[in-house]
């Protein structure tokens, strides 16, 4: 269906991502950005390196989807087995319930940590930090019952209830364990609760006041028994919307991790507007998943993009595919609203794409085989945090970018 490109639809579609970091790759092959230069010659040389990577990770080209359901797995721990004993005695619906709610609530809490914040998972266990960290630290919580009414639940009472203290605790976090926006987490947790107990009459209807009550509206956005992963998406985008603080909006609805740059076109309130809407499409790739195993099958996955995430923009820095007109910003503090973050966040996007192309070619698949979801999982994102711990004895991404806990 075709939506009208000045309405916050299009805004709160994966086309307008990749229409608009798609702007911003034309302006850069034409040398015009003000912060970046390409170098696509690079590109292929790039390719090599991630298909090493991904044939290093996965030899037989069983590529797992990018998920947070990877990261539930770090240390050798099953975690998602753990959590099928667990759950054992329910329905297949309720079993779906609770790993829908899990994956939303681990990703909602999946912005950046910080390099210093850590999480030992039990006395004397191991330590984890950033993503992984956080995948622990929020499995732990849900099956404390920390954001539900009972363990392995996610409740609206209990989200709205959530306070800084109660997930700094949760989370090990002291004034030597620092973690990066905390109090805003919070507030996406928060505001989830009341978004759950509003709409439990109509997109919460499953299971009124539970966050995994949204399961039967997605069925009912099924075509033809398929879901596709526009639409989920964008139903996505318009339910939960309200979680992100309110930055920019048009026609009177908050737009999220939307952002501005001054060469980017587009009619209407989206003239300028660059949209990302990261960790919706993190949370997006994260119910693939658990919504199969309710039944629902989503198709159509390279609708959604790759992710304008640090690691995935780190790579293109740290293998010489873009290159900083300004040495000087490597040694600055970043905030997401500034064109030089917009600008590294579209070419991550729109580059993605192009990569895409040159490395199936190499594995010798199709996009059907090897979607997004599956390039980025097997290569990518696991290429860039190597590539910035060869540079970095932190590890950290080529730019920093301060965080509130709500965009990375």
């Amino acid at each position: 269906m075709k939506t009208d490109p000045a309405s916050v639809d299009y805004m709160f579609s994966a086309i307008s991502i990749r229409e608009r970091a798609g702007q911003v790759l034309e302006l850069a092959r034409r040398n015009s950005l003000g912060h970046f230069i390409l170098h696509e010659d690079a590109l292929e040389s790039l390719a090599d390196t991630v298909q090493i990577e991904i044939e290093r990770n996965y030899p037989t080209l069983d590529v797992p989807y990018h998920s947070r359901w990877r990261h539930f797995s770090v240390g050798g721990v099953d975690r998602e087995g753990m959590l099928e004993r667990v759950l054992a005695s329910r329905s297949l619906r309720e079993r779906c319930r609770a790993k829908l709610e899990l994956a939303i609530v681990s990703v909602l809490l999946d912005a950046g940590a910080g390099a210093s914040w850590r999480f030992r998972e039990s006395n004397g266990g191991p330590v984890y930090q950033r993503s992984e960290g956080l995948a622990v630290a929020s499995y732990q919580a849900f099956a404390a019952g920390l954001f539900g009414d009972e363990p392995y639940t996610v409740s609206a009472r209990a989200l709205s209830q959530i306070t800084r203290d109660s997930l700094a605790h949760a989370f090990q976090v002291g004034d030597t364990n620092p973690l990066l926006g905390i109090e805003g987490r919070v507030s996406l947790l928060n505001t989830l609760g009341a978004i759950i107990k509003r709409g439990s009459s109509s997109d919460f209807n499953g299971s009124p006041g539970r966050l995994g009550g949204f399961l039967e509206s997605l069925e009912d956005l099924r075509n033809k028994g398929e879901l596709e992963a526009g639409v989920l998406l964008s139903y996505i985008l318009r339910s939960f919307g309200e979680i992100w603080p309110g930055r920019l909006s048009i026609q009177g609805r908050s737009l999220g991790d939307v952002w501005k740059h001054s060469q980017v076109t587009g009619e209407g309130d989206t003239h300028n507007l660059v949209p990302f809407h990261k960790l919706s499409q993190w949370l997006t790739y994260s119910l693939l998943e658990p919504l199969q195993e309710c039944g629902v099958r989503v198709a159509s996955l390279d609708q959604l993009t790759g992710l304008a995430e640090y690691r995935n923009g780190g790579m293109f820095i740290d293998a010489g595919v873009l290159e900083l007109r300004n040495k000087e910003h490597v040694v600055s503090q970043h905030a997401p609203s500034e064109e030089l973050i917009v600008e590294w966040r579209a070419l991550t996007v729109a580059l993605l794409d192009v990569l895409a192309v040159v490395v199936r070619e190499k594995l010798g698949v199709s996009p059907e085989q090897f979607p997004l979801a599956k390039l980025l999982q097997g290569g990518t994102w696991s290429l860039g945090r190597k590539l910035a711990a060869e540079r970095r004895a932190d590890a950290t991404p080529p730019l920093t970018i301060v965080s509130d806990g709500t965009v990375f």
